[in-house]
């Protein structure tokens, strides 16, 4: 392999490990906000509904002339943001790389 390859691949590793670093950090920086509001919620007596929205309801299930929902991405291009869930057939980016020597866990979410 060439030292320009390497050097390709090691950027799109660290895009990668940011990538999933960045996804860790917003969820962390969410449930601190959904934390702090509900505390705030509970001090003052608060309910989803005096705040003008609506509970979560549950929904009901899918029945079997229904469509079924999406399923969450499991793998990701780091270099498009391109998304597989893992169902059905390898998308052209995935089969790619793969041929190309990389692993399919180094594109796991």
């Amino acid at each position: 392999m060439s030292e320009i390859q390497n050097r390709i691949e090691q950027l799109a590793a660290e895009m990668a490990s940011l990538q999933k670093q960045l996804v860790k950090e917003q969820a962390e920086k969410r449930q601190g906000a959904i934390d702090q509001v509900k505390a705030l919620m509970h001090e003052h007596g608060l309910t989803v509904a005096d705040l003008g929205g609506r509970a979560k309801v549950a929904k009901p299930r899918a029945t079997s002339g229904d469509k079924r929902s999406a399923v969450a991405p499991k793998f990701r291009d780091p270099a498009t943001g391109q998304t597989w869930a893992g169902r059905g057939q390898k998308p052209r980016w995935l089969a790619a790389a793969i041929a190309s020597g990389k692993k399919l866990e180094d594109f796991a979410i």
